[in-house]
């Protein structure tokens, strides 16, 4: 088991927060009176049974940095050793989830003993190998490359391929590091659709909102997008667009609010970043010719209709002919 950390959690980050557990409480001095007193005034959280955290953190505490919270209690009070697997794994290494609850936490036995299902907590029965485990943050959690090929092994196309492209864009791990994983799985149950998965992930999608219009354009037979295509200006200034069809003279960039608050200049408001990426369009269309699309997350949610427009532009003498 190896140790892996990425960028170090601040000082005062609520996942750092100690878990009590009733009998340290106990030992500590309390009683049960006293700690049902502190949980009704706010200075301590009970995450779950006989578990507790300070109240502030909890407080402060996001829904995926609860979610870490109570993957701590939850191994500490294990009856088995366990490893962090999963989606929940997927969260100890911040990859950016969608549309994911946090109320469930999985883990792996290291045993290969059958797993079980409790109130909040899921235990998964799998092999673990050498490499799949590593220490972050002081808990045992599965690596990027084994937890990207469970959640593909458990989620659907779309939810999997959010997951493996935030891991392959932020170098936790490669395409080729998972396609020879997924040799060794390929007998597993849900193993079918990583093949599937794999051969539509891309490193290059930076956003979920860019993620889900990769699998929106693969489930509505659109050509595949380039991703990250880049154009450049004869000052040498270059440009990289979400999404391109070069053969198409077509290009997509997809819009969300985090997009323009991300890049945003000192000073600058959003709707300045907003006319900043309108000049933007308007020079990127002089310098190629090509048409630009913009979809929303709201496109999203209505596929057909979204794809249907892109297919327009893409091929617009099949609809001059219909």
């Amino acid at each position: 088991m190896s140790t892996q950390q990425s960028q170090a959690w601040s000082a005062d980050d609520p996942r750092l927060s100690r878990i009590w557990l009733r009998k340290e409480l106990i030992a500590s001095g309390l009683n049960d009176r006293s700690i049902a007193t502190m949980v009704a005034a706010g200075e301590l959280h009970r995450v779950r049974y006989g578990s507790y955290v300070n109240g502030d953190a909890w407080r402060r505490a996001s829904e995926t940095q609860r979610h870490s919270i109570l993957v701590k209690a939850v191994v500490r009070r294990a009856n088995a050793d366990v490893v962090v697997s999963h989606t929940s794994a997927a969260n100890e290494w911040e990859v950016a989830l969608w549309d994911r609850p946090h109320d469930v936490v999985h883990l792996t036995r290291t045993d290969q003993a059958a797993g079980r299902r409790e109130a909040g907590v899921l235990q998964h029965l799998g092999e673990l190998r050498d490499g799949d485990v590593v220490v972050r943050h002081g808990i045992s959690v599965t690596s990027p490359t084994r937890t990207a090929l469970d959640c593909a092994c458990v989620l659907d196309v779309e939810h999997a391929l959010v997951i493996i492209c935030d891991l392959l864009h932020r170098r936790l791990t490669t395409l080729e590091e998972l396609q020879a994983m997924e040799k060794l799985m390929s007998q597993w149950p849900g193993s079918l659709g990583v093949r599937l998965v794999l051969g539509l992930a891309d490193p290059g999608c930076e956003s979920v909102g860019e993620r889900r219009f990769l699998y929106l354009a693969w489930k509505q037979g659109l050509p595949r997008p380039e991703a990250q295509h880049e154009v450049t200006d004869e000052a040498g200034q270059r440009y990289r667009l979400d999404f391109a069809w070069p053969e198409h003279r077509v290009w997509l960039e997809f819009d969300g609010r985090v997009k323009y608050e991300r890049f945003l200049k000192e000073g600058e408001s959003v709707t300045d970043a907003v006319l900043r990426e309108k000049r933007r369009e308007e020079e990127i269309a002089r310098l190629t010719g090509w048409r630009c699309i913009r979809i929303t997350w709201a496109d999203l949610e209505h596929p057909e209709r979204t794809a249907a427009k892109i297919r327009a532009l893409l091929f617009p003498t099949q609809r001059a002919a219909c």
